[in-house]
């Protein structure tokens, strides 16, 4: 939408080099502590000014030049008072902005709202704070922006990504070395499915399943028509499942009973379809409920390609044979199409990326032997093309970077008296998911169970003490009990739990 493409602009090693780090909505060290390693690096060696923006005063807060505490859910208005005071200040990349961009006038308007006296007020920043960030960002040669999910899951988490987007282009930050605006993807492959056209609305590289002349492209090479609707988003399928639209659900590697929001309903949901069927390496509890459960290979029992947080293409390659009847994702998609009615004749990954190649304009260079040692970063459209590791350097995916109006607007659900708190959720360094780690004895021999965070205001008030055992947390979706662990981390009215646990499921409330 502003860029025309949804990835790290930069390269991981680019970030140790930035003059200033902005991390918002990203706890980096529990959930990439590599990347990470590269923060601590720049700031600890004098040369990166570091600004952290996120409710808790996670590990890299310490570190921090500036601690941006906002409320919970207030990120668009953060940005948007971080771009008002750039504007009024006259700290903006006019060049950039008028040979390079579209649509800056009307978002500069559309930001007058947004003073630091006011924000203060939404976010609970003080203002002096949001104009020193804003300074911060905006004056250095080259400032990086990190993002993750505590920025994209959200109600407002689209409008959350166009303002960092924003702010990276009327600073002009974006395009050259040490800058750029960086998602960092929650799984090994994230990246890797995106660009596969894991997604409702876009094949492979991100061409618009909408764009007559790609789809035509598709058609041609599968030799079916399709449909140019973009497909349903999780959300929707979970409400096109309530209102009878919905028959059937085809999970693979996801387990949507633990990990999407009101587990209860989504729970409700799934048993009422007439077929569900999981593709996983594990039992999880979402294949529990499945009518057919199909036993996809681990990463170590097949061949293919991930692609990473920053774009990089690598191989994967087959160390054992699936153990029992497991056996690797593509032979069970290509086996389960052909009883289907659609044959698929591919006899091995490489064949399929192959075909990848064919019809993905940002892959077209990629080939497996190509991918020895550390493989490629998209794009690479051609067989002598090196690959990119800095996006948008001349011009953006789309042509002009587009400016978007994002204005702030409180969350449809707020603390009242009969449920005064806020629950933020999130990692832990040892757990990933849902499932995975907590197979795993030496993980779940140091990180055994989940917790509630309270601040020690709250836990006072409440009669909580440290060893008081379980607590009993309620909202209006769900309850649970979990142990309670008093912590200065988070400011009063704001708990904060993980979302492993299927004992203390935070997605239950």
């Amino acid at each position: 939408m502003a860029f025309g493409s949804g990835a790290m602009t930069n390269s991981i090693e680019e970030i140790g080099h930035a003059d200033c780090i902005f991390v918002i909505g990203s706890n980096t060290t529990e959930n990439h502590p590599v990347i990470a390693l590269e923060v601590k690096h720049a700031v600890r060696q004098g040369k990166a000014k570091l600004i952290v923006a996120d409710p808790r005063k996670i590990e890299l807060a310490d570190l921090a030049h500036l601690h941006l505490q906002q409320k919970p859910g207030t990120d668009a208005a953060l940005i948007n008072g971080m771009l008002n005071v750039i504007i009024s200040r006259g700290w903006l990349n006019r060049k950039f902005i008028e040979e390079r961009t579209e649509g800056f006038e009307a978002l500069a308007e559309s930001l007058s709202d947004y003073m630091p006296e006011a924000v203060e007020k939404i976010t609970g920043v003080r203002a002096a704070d949001l104009v020193e960030a804003a300074r911060l960002y905006a004056q250095a040669p080259n400032s990086s922006i990190l993002y993750a999910m505590g920025i994209t899951q959200h109600v407002a988490g689209t409008n959350n990504v166009l303002a960092l987007a924003n702010l990276a282009m009327a600073t002009g930050q974006i395009g050259k070395p040490f800058s750029g605006v960086n998602p960092l993807r929650g799984q090994n492959n994230v990246q890797g499915a995106c660009d596969m056209g894991g997604l409702p609305n876009v094949f492979t590289g991100y061409q618009r399943v909408d764009d007559d002349s790609v789809r035509q492209k598709f058609e041609k090479a599968w030799g079916v028509s399709l449909s140019p609707r973009p497909g349903l988003t999780l959300m929707e399928m979970m409400k096109g499942i309530a209102e009878g639209k919905v028959k059937a659900l085809f999970i693979l590697g996801e387990n949507p009973l633990l990990s999407d929001p009101n587990a209860t309903h989504v729970k409700k949901e799934l048993k009422g379809l007439e077929l569900l069927v999981t593709q996983d390496i594990f039992l999880s509890e979402t294949a529990e409920l499945s009518h057919v459960v199909l036993p996809g290979a681990g990463f170590a029992e097949k061949d293919g390609t991930f692609t990473n947080t920053e774009r990089r293409v690598q191989r994967v390659r087959k160390a054992i044979d699936p153990v029992g009847n497991a056996r690797a994702d593509w032979r069970i998609i290509r086996d389960l199409s052909n009883r289907l009615g659609y044959p698929m004749n591919y006899a091995s990954p490489k064949e399929i990326m192959d075909e990848i190649a064919a019809l993905t304009p940002s892959y077209g260079g990629i080939r497996y032997d190509r991918l020895e040692g550390l493989g490629l970063q998209w794009p690479c459209p051609t067989l002598d093309h090196p690959g990119t590791p800095i996006l948008h350097k001349d011009k953006f995916t789309r042509g002009k970077g587009k400016f978007h109006i994002t204005p702030y607007a409180p969350a449809p659900e707020l603390p009242d008296n009969e449920y005064p708190f806020l629950l933020t959720t999130g990692r832990v360094l040892y757990h990933y998911h849902t499932v995975m780690t907590r197979k795993s004895k030496g993980l779940s021999e140091i990180y055994p169970e989940g917790v509630i965070e309270v601040n020690p205001e709250d836990a006072k008030r409440l009669g909580i003490q440290p060893d008081n055992g379980l607590v009993k947390v309620t909202s209006r979706r769900g309850k649970l009990q979990v142990k309670a662990k008093i912590s200065d981390s988070l400011p009063p009215g704001v708990v904060f739990m993980t979302f492993h646990f299927r004992e203390a499921a935070a997605n239950l409330l």
